[in-house]
């Protein structure tokens, strides 16, 4: 049975190589042959990829992702459909939903509402479920530093506290327009905002979510 994982690493992956090399991302900076690269140092390179939570090896990474960036595109989107190499940690199920899911929900999304002409994607209940189950674990972390109290709340009345304080902001949406929000693409997250209207303010303005 397909995991939730391994279909978004599948559409991940199409959605890079329809877009080709040179298309723009969600991810500032970062063109879709960079956010390809990005995906396959995280898998196959772990003495480079530790530089996204050790600042002393970010200068590492960096040169890490660039060579691979300037491989063949085409060979970047092979990678990244075949998976992890053989003896990654990646291969075990549960390490690949429990990390996975969500870095590649949020990089099709990074590729897809790059595009001038995107549309909302509707996802089947349990794909929504899942993301909803990983967002009230990672909610404290990815809500952190919001300027405000955040609440999120789903249409069918669950919420999750993303930050503590007041004023409250209650952020309304679909998981995976959530999951969007948190992790700082609020531009683009289809989410509606309740509050005091200074709160809401303070709230659009911050470039604080996420990891």
């Amino acid at each position: 049975m397909s995991t939730h994982a391994k279909r978004e690493r599948l559409l991940l992956a199409d959605l890079l190589e329809a877009a080709g090399p040179d298309a723009p991302t969600l991810c500032e900076g970062w063109r879709t042959r960079d956010l390809a690269a990005h995906v396959v140092v995280r898998e196959r390179r772990p003495d480079a990829a530790a530089g996204t939570l050790v600042p002393v090896l970010k200068e590492r990474l960096d040169r890490v992702q660039a060579e691979f960036a300037d491989k063949p595109y085409e060979e970047l989107i092979r990678l990244i459909r075949t998976g992890p190499p053989r003896f990654s940690p990646f291969t075990i199920k549960q390490v690949d939903e429990g990390a996975n899911v969500v870095e590649f929900y949020v990089h099709a999304e990074d590729v897809r509402r790059a595009q001038p002409d995107w549309s909302a994607r509707e996802l089947d209940p349990v794909f929504a479920d899942a993301l909803w189950s990983r967002l009230e674990r990672m909610a404290r972390i990815l809500g952190r530093r919001a300027p405000v109290g955040l609440v999120l709340r789903r249409p069918n009345g669950q919420t999750a506290v993303a930050h503590r304080g007041t004023p409250v902001v209650t952020a309304s949406g679909e998981p995976g327009e959530l999951m969007m929000y948190l992790y700082g693409r609020q531009d683009v997250a289809k989410v509606a905002l309740e509050g005091e209207p200074e709160a809401i303010e303070r709230l659009r303005e911050t470039k604080q979510l996420g990891i």
